[in-house]
C-alpha cells in the first residue's frame, strides 16, 4: 500500500524538488544586501564596538553606524586589471556638453578718464617773455576767453609798428595793410585788440594769451590726473604750483597748456583674457562708479583698444559718457557688459577642477573615470564654456571634486 502511495505522488514530488533548485538559482544571481549594525565614535573613528557604549579615548558616547555590504556583478574583471594610475572605479553621476545660447554679462573694473578728443592746447604763437600769467596752479579750472599770460614779444612789437606805419604813410595800399593785419593775427592778436591799435594808434607792448577751451589746466606733456605712485610727499609735489613763472620766455610754438574738459570723459573698463572674446563694439553697459554707488547709468562699448596697456596687462574698452554727476577723473568704476555669446558647448562649474592656467574635468570611459585637461572659456551662472578638449559625446564626472586624489588627476596637475 505504501509503495503504491509512493509511486503515486513520485511525479508531484519530482515537480517540487526541480522548482526549489530554480528559485535557490535564482536568488544566488540576485543582488544580496546584509546590514551590519556597529557603534564607533566620531572623533575616533578607529574605534568600532558591536554594543552602545563610551569611547576609550576621549568618553564620548559611541554613536550607530550602519553598514552595507554590497555585491556588485556590474564591474567587470578588465575594469579591476586597468592600471591605477590612469583608471578609477567610480559610480557618481555623470553630465554631458549643452550645446546653446546665454545672454553673458562679464563683470569689468575700470577708471574714469578724460576724453582725449575733447583735448585743447594752449600755445605761444609768439616768441617772447611772460610778463603776466593769470593760472598759478595746476588743475585750475578755466573758461573759455578767460586769459591765461601776457606775454611781451619784439616780434609782435615790430608788427605793429609795421602796420601803423602803413596806415600814417601809404593808407591806400590796402594790400600791404590786410598783410600786416593778417600777420598780427597769426601771431596771437585778437580782433578787439587789433581794432583798439588802429583805432587809438598806440602799440601794445604785451600781447594777451587767451584759452579757447573750458576745462581744467595741466602743464604740456602731462595729462595724466592720477599723482605718480609713492608717498604723500609726491602728491603734493604733484600738485603744488605750476614750474611757469613771470619772466620766464617761451619760444613760437611752444605748447604751453593744455586743457580737458571733465564734463566729457570715459571709461576705461579693463577685460581679462576669459572674457575678451565676448565683448564687442555697441555691446550694452550699465557702469557704477565708487562715488556714485547708488547712481548707474547706462552706455555702450564705443571703442576697444587694440593693444595691452603696460600698467594692467587687459585689453581696455571705452566708454564714453557726458559726465553730468560730476564724477572726479582717476575714480574707480564697474561696468557690467551684456554680451549676447554665441552657441557655445556649456558643462556644470562642478564638473571642472581650475588648476591656475589648466582646467581638467573627468572623462567617464566604461565603468570608471580618467583625468582629462579640456581648454575653457567664460565661467557664468555656474557653468563653464569649454572650447577644446571634449565632443559632444562625451561623459563627464558631475562633480569632479570626489576624484581629486586620484593618480591621473596628480599628473595632469604636474
Amino acid at each position: 500500500m505504501n509503495l503504491f502511495r509512493f509511486k503515486y505522488y513520485q511525479p508531484f514530488i519530482i515537480v517540487i524538488f526541480h522548482f526549489v533548485l530554480f528559485s535557490c538559482k535564482q536568488k544566488e544571481k540576485q543582488v544580496v544586501q546584509q546590514q551590519v549594525v556597529a557603534y564607533t565614535c566620531s572623533m575616533h573613528p578607529q574605534i568600532i564596538r558591536n554594543a552602545p557604549g563610551d569611547c576609550p579615548i576621549c568618553g564620548m558616547r559611541l554613536v550607530k553606524k550602519e553598514q552595507h555590504s554590497l555585491q556588485h556583478d556590474t564591474i567587470a574583471l578588465g575594469d579591476i586589471l586597468q592600471p591605477t594610475d590612469q583608471f578609477i572605479l567610480s559610480s557618481i553621476p555623470v553630465t554631458n556638453l549643452q550645446y546653446k545660447t546665454l545672454p553673458v554679462e562679464v563683470t569689468a573694473l575700470g577708471v574714469v578718464e578724460y576724453d582725449a578728443e575733447k583735448e585743447g592746447s594752449i600755445a605761444a604763437r609768439a616768441s617772447g617773455r611772460i610778463e603776466k600769467l593769470y593760472i598759478k596752479y595746476r588743475f585750475q579750472d578755466v573758461r573759455k576767453g578767460q586769459k591765461i599770460m601776457d606775454i611781451y614779444s619784439p616780434e609782435v612789437l615790430t608788427a605793429e609798428q609795421n602796420l601803423l606805419f602803413l596806415l600814417e604813410h601809404d593808407q591806400y595800399n590796402e594790400t600791404l595793410i590786410a598783410a600786416a593785419k593778417d600777420r598780427l593775427l597769426f601771431l596771437g592778436m585778437n580782433e578787439e585788440q587789433l581794432k583798439e591799435l588802429i583805432n587809438k594808434k598806440q602799440l601794445f607792448y604785451t600781447i594777451t594769451v587767451y584759452s579757447n577751451y573750458t576745462g581744467h589746466i595741466h602743464e604740456a606733456g602731462n595729462a595724466k590726473m592720477n599723482p605718480p605712485p609713492g608717498s604723500m610727499k609726491d602728491i603734493s609735489s604733484f600738485t603744488e604750483a605750476l614750474p611757469l613763472r613771470e619772466g620766464m620766455y617761451v619760444q613760437k610754438g611752444q605748447t604751453i597748456f593744455k586743457v580737458y574738459d571733465p564734463s566729457k570723459a570715459w571709461a576705461a573698463l579693463h577685460l581679462y583674457a576669459n572674457s575678451q572674446s565676448f565683448i564687442r563694439k555697441g555691446n550694452a553697459v550699465v557702469i557704477t562708479a565708487e562715488t556714485q554707488p547708488n547712481k548707474p547709468f547706462p552706455g555702450k562699448i564705443d571703442f576697444i583698444e587694440p593693444f595691452l596697456r603696460s600698467d594692467s596687462k587687459t585689453l581696455t574698452a571705452r566708454v564714453y559718457f557726458h559726465n553730468e554727476m560730476h564724477i572726479p577723473v582717476g575714480s574707480q568704476v564697474k561696468g557690467i557688459v551684456k554680451a549676447l555669446v554665441t552657441k557655445a558647448y556649456w558643462l556644470p562649474e562642478s564638473a571642472v577642477i581650475s588648476l591656475g592656467m589648466h582646467q581638467v574635468v573627468f572623462l567617464k570611459e566604461g565603468n570608471g573615470f580618467r583625468a582629462q585637461e579640456v581648454t575653457t572659456g567664460l565661467s557664468y551662472q555656474h557653468e563653464v564654456q569649454v572650447i577644446n578638449g571634449l565632443s559632444s559625446t562625451d561623459s563627464v564626472a558631475l562633480n569632479a571634486e570626489y576624484l581629486v586624489d586620484s593618480e591621473s588627476f596628480v599628473q595632469v596637475k604636474k
